[in-house]
C-alpha cells in the first residue's frame, strides 16, 4: 500500500469519535516530503502539527509530529492538544503584534526536522507559549469532563490551606494537563544537544507558568454569611494571563553561554546537562541573540518592519500600543506614512420581537499608520531596542 492510501485510510479515534486525516498531495516518490495540513479541520492549519510523511528508499514511512511519538493510548487527547498548541501560537500573535518580531508564521514549527532554525529568545518564547497552551487545554478539558480518566483533583481536599480557610472544592487538574502535555510536547525532542536542551527548558517554563498564574477562589461557611471559614481551590486563569506571564518572561530571559567543545560526547552532553539544571525552570533561556528584525531577511522568513502597521492614538491603547510607530518605523530609520480608509461596522442595533437582533452597516474614514520608506530612500541610522 502506498503512503497516500495509507493516510487516506488511516483514522484517528478522538473523544469516541473518528477523524479522518487529509492528505493534500498529487504524487509521491520515494525520499520525498509531504506536509499534511488542515489537521482536525483547524483553518489555518497549526503550523506545530505539520505530519510529515517520509517515504524511504525501502518503501517505509514514519510520522513525525505530536500526535505518534507518544503511546498510542494518547490519542485520545490529540484534539485538546491541537487546539492547545493552536491557542498558543494565536497568543503569541496578540503579545507580539506591535513589536517588530510579530511572531511570523514560518517561526512556528517546533519539530525539529526543518523546524526553527535559531536559538533566540523569541524561538524560546514559541516552545514556552506552546508547551503552556497544550498544558492549559488538557487540564481545562480534563475539569469540563471531557476526559473518562480525568477529572477535578481534590487530593488535598479537607486539609487546611492557610489562616481560615481549608482546600475544598473542584480544582482544576494541572497535574494531569502537565503530565499529559509533557508526553506529547518534550517528544519532539529527541536530540541531546544544548538546542535540544534549551528546548526542553523553556518546554517546562511554559508549563511552569500556566502553575504560576493559578487563580485561588474561596466560598465562606458561617452563620448568616459571616464567613468564619472558607474552603477554596484552584482554577485556570485567563490564557491571557498566561501570555503575559511569559511575555514578562521573554524580556528578562537569560542567555546561556557554553564552553568551546560541549558538543555531542558524553562528557559535553553532561556540561550541557549541568549548565541548564543550574539555572530555574520558571526562566526562559536562549543560546544565540536575536537578528536584526527591522531588516527583511529572506532566508530566516523575517519580512523586516517596512510595510507594518503601527498605532498612534487611541484612550484604549497601552504605552507599549502607543509607541509602536516608535518602535517599528522611526527607530528602523523608516517613515510613518498615513492612509485613509473607509470601516464598515455593525450599528444602530434593535431588538425586534421575536427574536432577532437587526443593526445598519455603518461607514465611517479612519487614519491608519504604516511603516514606509519612498523610493530610492537608503535605511536610516537606527537604535537597538
Amino acid at each position: 500500500m502506498t503512503c497516500e492510501q495509507r493516510w487516506h485510510s488511516q483514522k484517528v479515534g478522538v473523544g469516541g469519535n473518528s477523524i479522518p486525516f487529509s492528505l493534500r498531495s498529487s504524487s509521491l516518490l520515494p525520499g520525498s516530503q509531504v506536509s499534511i495540513l488542515g489537521l482536525f479541520l483547524m483553518e489555518p492549519p497549526a503550523y506545530i502539527f505539520l505530519f510529515t510523511c517520509v517515504l524511504q528508499l525501502s518503501h517505509t514511512w514514519s510520522v513525525n509530529n505530536f500526535l505518534m511519538t507518544g503511546p498510542k493510548a494518547y490519542l485520545i487527547y490529540s484534539s485538546s492538544v491541537a487546539a492547545g498548541a493552536q491557542s498558543g501560537i494565536e497568543e503569541c500573535k496578540y503579545q507580539f503584534a506591535w513589536d517588530r518580531w510579530n511572531c511570523p508564521e514560518r517561526a512556528l514549527q517546533l519539530s525539529s526536522h526543518g523546524g526553527l532554525r535559531s536559538a533566540n529568545r523569541e524561538t524560546a518564547f514559541v516552545h514556552a507559549i506552546s508547551s503552556a497552551g497544550v498544558m492549559y487545554t488538557l487540564t481545562r478539558n480534563c475539569s469540563l469532563g471531557d476526559f473518562d480518566n480525568c477529572g477535578c483533583d481534590d487530593s488535598r481536599n479537607g486539609q487546611l490551606g492557610g489562616q481560615g480557610w481549608l482546600w475544598g472544592g473542584c480544582s482544576d487538574n494541572v497535574g494531569f494537563g502537565e503530565a499529559i502535555s509533557k508526553q506529547f510536547v518534550d517528544a519532539l525532542e529527541t536530540g541531546q544537544d544544548a538546542r535540544a536542551a534549551m528546548n526542553l527548558h523553556n518546554n517546562e517554563a511554559g508549563r511552569k507558568a500556566v502553575k504560576a498564574t493559578m487563580k485561588r477562589t474561596c466560598k465562606c461557611h458561617g452563620v448568616s454569611g459571616s464567613c468564619t471559614t472558607q474552603t477554596c481551590w484552584l482554577q485556570l486563569p485567563e490564557f491571557r494571563e498566561v501570555g503575559a506571564h511569559l511575555k514578562e518572561k521573554y524580556h528578562a530571559a537569560l542567555k546561556v553561554e557554553l564552553l568551546q567543545g560541549a558538543g555531542n560526547s558524553a562528557a559535553g552532553r553532561g556540561a550541557i546537562a549541568d549548565t541548564f539544571r543550574a539555572i530555574s525552570t520558571r526562566e526562559l533561556v536562549h543560546l544565540e541573540d536575536s537578528p536584526d528584525y527591522c531588516l527583511e531577511n529572506k532566508t530566516l522568513g523575517l519580512p523586516g518592519t517596512e510595510g507594518r502597521e503601527c498605532l498612534r492614538r487611541g484612550r484604549a491603547l497601552g504605552r507599549w500600543e502607543r509607541r509602536s510607530c516608535r518602535r517599528l518605523c522611526g527607530d528602523c530609520g523608516l517613515a510613518v506614512e498615513q492612509r485613509r480608509a473607509e470601516t464598515v461596522t455593525s450599528c444602530n442595533c434593535k431588538f425586534h420581537w421575536c427574536c432577532a437582533v437587526r443593526c445598519e452597516q455603518c461607514r465611517r474614514r479612519v487614519t491608519k499608520y504604516f511603516c514606509s520608506r519612498s523610493a530610492g530612500e537608503r535605511l536610516r541610522p537606527r537604535r537597538r531596542p
